[in-house]
């Protein structure tokens, strides 16, 4: 199973390399991760392994994840997580950064920065009507949306995933293939080359990439 943790967003700074360049990396605190729940063919159909992050008050949790974790030797955890492939970790392990050692690129998994109830125009791009002289203040609106109904026209709805106004952000976002700057194992910090989904705080999902492009790919087998 490829290394993968759950971490917290700390922030952004910037990373002086050796040569004197200034990257701009991303810090997240990355484990000690948990494992509390390990996943077999035989019991679950398929192999995975569960880890919990983060501690949490007993009274904001449930019954169930409290009995969940405690099977595991720990407290409530805030954040679960599965990652799916063989793996020899079992029930009570504890992960911490030092797995993410010698690995190069990963892919960063978080929740984006909700921006509530937005127009066409920031939601989609849209660059809006013409605003010259004698138009009427719809410079924003998204136009006509009268002939763009099922069944090339003669349907009484829209189609799925008309681009419209509506809730933008707070998705799940995956920040793929970038490029691990530093490790610092005794605070079990990741410098993250760039940015990285969710606000300061948020949970995210660290992994080693999957996919790497030719240039990448080139680097990696360098070493």
């Amino acid at each position: 199973m490829t290394a993968g943790l759950i971490g917290t967003k700390i922030g952004m700074t910037r990373w002086f390399l050796e040569d004197g360049t200034n990257v701009p990396v991303t810090v997240i605190e990355v484990g000690p991760c948990v494992v509390t729940q390990v996943k077999t063919v035989e019991t679950d159909g398929y192999e995975a392994v569960q880890l919990g992050h983060g501690e949490l008050k007993p009274r904001r949790s449930t019954m169930p994840m409290i009995g969940h974790d405690h099977r595991a030797g720990s407290g409530p955890l805030r954040t679960h997580c599965e990652l799916r492939g063989e793996t020899d970790a079992e029930l009570g392990d504890r992960i911490d950064v030092s797995a993410f050692e010698g690995v190069m690129f990963v892919d960063v998994s978080g929740m984006s920065k909700g921006k509530g109830f937005q127009g066409s125009m920031k939601r989609h791009h849209f660059r809006g009507l013409e605003a010259s002289h004698g138009v009427k203040r719809r410079h924003r609106s998204p136009g006509s949306i009268n002939g763009h109904a099922t069944n090339l026209g003669t349907g009484p709805k829209l189609k799925k995933g008309k681009r419209m106004a509506g809730h933008m952000g707070h998705e799940k976002v995956t920040n793929r293939s970038a490029q691990v700057i530093s490790l610092d194992v005794e605070r079990n910090l990741i410098m993250v080359k760039g940015s990285v989904p969710g606000p300061i705080g948020a949970s995210v999902v660290v992994r080693e990439a999957v996919r790497l492009n030719k240039q990448k790919a080139r680097v990696a087998k360098a070493g």
